[in-house]
Parts: structure tokens; sequence; C-alpha cells
């Protein structure tokens, strides 16, 4: 009788424990989840069973998949962490029962309404990350058992593997299309000069919070910003598309880079406190080959001239946008363009590597510019400066020539 027990238990576990087997490698996140949960729903015998999973400020669960009460993910019910149940189940390391639910151990309502009479909940935990909480349940009277609950703490860890590698799966690919759904698709006509720009995603977070962008002014001049947010991922670039917008809208008002630099700080110390970047901001007017520009914590760009190496322009560098260090004012310095000239605007990632001092790649940024057309610059020192060594952070590049 002993022997047949354990048989069983055995046989549970590894039911529990083959939910993500390879058959269901086909699924998409969605999906992938409902079906374990089924699978766990028939494993235990029980009614239902959820995923709920916390919210980007850690302060409610949120209904994300179900099987037996579809009502909560449809309704997206969302139940606050300090709900006894949530609190309780957050705190602990192991599955937690509740015999019996009453208006103490309140879950939500379509639970309510379809007469839950006891639950499991076991924290889904990932990477060392809390992702939420996985809840299984009956309707009419049920006994969870120590076996049971053991249970439901394993198919809580898978649930939350899969649930991880999903989300990181789908905001890599929001990212990726904001990212470049906000670079600009075709740079304006410069009179008498050519641009250029490139953007190369970096290997070891995903994308970031690098853009260029170039826009033609009311008056005939060139707008042209270069920047770079402080963190990677969907947040990053989040927080970019709306530096970008709030800078061209800042641009339309007044055409002195310092001024719209110190506008688009005052935004972001506001409305974004927690972001920081630094943004390169230059105006350029064709008609006399001057360029204004005013540095928020940005690099400086390398100007190049016939038979010399690059240079890096004398600009003062100001503090990024979203750090209040200082109550001075934002400076803006006119540059002249010979012609023929290259200027070439970029992010750190071009020329910054590890364990190397910023210097040289700087060095070798200077050495590689020659004066072209822009779209050969580009080329030029992408192939001699992106390589796997430097595959680790966002490359933004952007070059302004008068050659030709």
């Amino acid at each position: 009788m002993r022997a047949s027990a354990d048989s069983s238990a055995e046989e549970r576990l590894r039911r529990i424990e083959l939910v993500t087997d390879t058959s269901l490698a086909h699924l998409d996140v969605n999906e992938l989840l409902r079906e374990i949960l089924a699978r766990v729903r028939d494993v235990l015998g029980v009614d239902m069973a959820t995923v709920l999973l916390l919210d980007p400020g850690g302060e409610e669960l949120i209904a994300t998949a179900s099987v037996g009460v579809e009502d909560e993910v449809r309704q997206g019910v969302r139940i606050p962490v300090g709900n006894d149940f949530a609190a309780a189940v957050l705190d602990s390391e192991r599955a937690v029962v509740f015999d019996r639910v009453d208006d103490d151990v309140l879950i939500s309502t379509p639970l309510q309404q379809k007469g839950i009479r006891s639950i499991v909940g076991a924290p889904m935990v990932a990477g060392g990350d809390t992702l939420g909480v996985l809840c299984v349940g009956a309707f009419g009277e049920h006994r969870f058992t120590e076996e049971d609950a053991g249970l439901v703490r394993i198919a809580a860890d898978r649930l939350a593997s899969v649930s991880k590698v999903g989300s990181s799966r789908a905001e890599r690919i929001a990212a990726t299309v904001l990212q470049h759904s906000l670079l600009p698709g075709r740079l304006p006509s410069v009179p008498g000069a050519s641009m250029d720009g490139r953007y190369i995603a970096g290997a070891d977070h995903g994308i970031g919070g690098d853009w260029y962008d170039v826009f033609e002014l009311p008056s005939g001049r060139i707008g042209i910003v270069i920047g770079d947010v402080v963190g990677h991922g969907l947040l990053a670039a989040v927080v970019m598309g709306r530096l970008r917008s709030a800078l061209r809208a800042y641009a339309l008002d007044d055409e002195e880079p310092a001024r719209v630099l110190h506008k688009l700080d005052r935004k972001v110390t506001y409305f974004e406190p927690d972001a920081m970047a630094t943004v390169s901001y230059a105006i350029y007017d064709p008609v006399t080959a001057r360029l204004e520009i005013s540095l928020a914590g940005h690099l400086p760009p390398v100007l190049a001239l016939p038979g010399d190496c690059g240079d890096l322009v004398k600009v003062p560098v100001d503090p990024p946008v979203g750090v209040e260090v200082s109550r001075r004012e934002r400076r803006s310095t006119a540059v002249d363009l010979p012609e023929p000239s290259v200027l070439c605007f970029y992010t750190d990632g071009l020329i910054e590597r590890r364990q190397q001092s910023i210097d040289v790649g700087l060095n070798s940024l200077c050495e590689a510019i020659e004066c072209a057309p822009a779209p050969e610059v580009c080329s030029t020192v992408t192939n001699r400066l992106v390589t796997a060594a430097s595959a680790g952070d966002d490359v933004t590049l952007l070059v302004l020539s008068r050659h030709g």
C-alpha cells in the first residue's frame, strides 16, 4: 500500500516537472502559460489555476493567464500586494495554503462569484526576482496536502521561467520596433552638404536609448540631434522617444540650442525624475556654413579638414539633462565649417571599450575620419571602429560633410 502511494506521488511530481516539455515550444507565451496551467489543474485535480504577475511598480498583482476562471484575465483583475492572500504568498518562500476562503482572504470578485472555497498560492521566482504568484484553487471542499503545496511550488518555478523569458523577448521586440520607428528614415537634403547616419544595437543589453535626429526648421536652418538615455531596454527607448518629440517641439519655438536644451532639462527633471540623458543639439545654417552647438553632458563632435586627422571641437560641456547640479545657464558655441570639411557626431558606444582609456577610442575615431561624402565616412568609421569588441553597447554615428 505504501509503495503504491509513493508511486502515485512520484507520478504526480513527474507530470508537474514536465509541464514545460519541448512539445509546447511552438506555442507563444500566453498560449504556453494557459497550457501549463491546464496541466497543473489536471494533475492536482482542482478547478482553477491563475498566473498573477506583479505590475512594474510592484504594487499590484495582475491576472495574466488563467484556466477555470478566464473572466479574471478578461476583466483585468488586479489584487493589491497588501491583500492578505498576496502578502502572505509574496512574503513566503514556499506555497501557502488557505483551507477556507472568506472575506478576510479576498482574492477577486470573479473567484468569489464562482464560489472558491480553498486555494494554494506560491511565489513565482526566477533569477532571484519575484515575478508574481501562482494561485490554484477548488470551488468545493478540498484539503490541500503538503504534497499538493510542494507541487504548486514546483509549477510556480516553471511558470516563472516561462514568464521571464517571454517578458524579456516581448520587451526586446517592442523596444526594437520603437527604436527604429523613431530614427529618421530619410535625412533632409542639406544645401551644399551631405548627411548620413548609422545606428547599431548593442548585444549585451539589447536596444537602448541612443538616437539621432535631423530636421529642417521654418527658417531653413537644420536641427541636428544626437543623444543617449541612461539605461537599456524598453524603458530607455520610451524615454528616448519622449525626449526626441519634446526637443523637436522646443526647437520650433526657439532656435537657440542652449535654450532648447534648458527647456528639455526642465521637462526631464519634472516629468521624468528618474531619467537622465546626454544630448548634443546643433543648428546648421547652410547659407553661412556656420553651426551653433550646445552639449548636455555629451561628447564633443569631431571636425576633420583635408590632409589632417580629425580633432575634437572645442565646445564647453554642460550637465546632462535630468541632473540638477547647477543653476548656471547652458552655453552655445559657434563653429564655422569650411569647405571641404567633415563633422562627426557620435555616442560613447562608438569609442568606449572595456579596460581601455576613452582617449584611445577618441584617437581612433579622429584617425578614421577623412574628408569624403557622408555615406563614405560612415562606412569607413564603422568598418574600423565597430568590431566584436565594441558590440556590447549601442553605437550611433551621424556625419555632416561639406566635401564636394
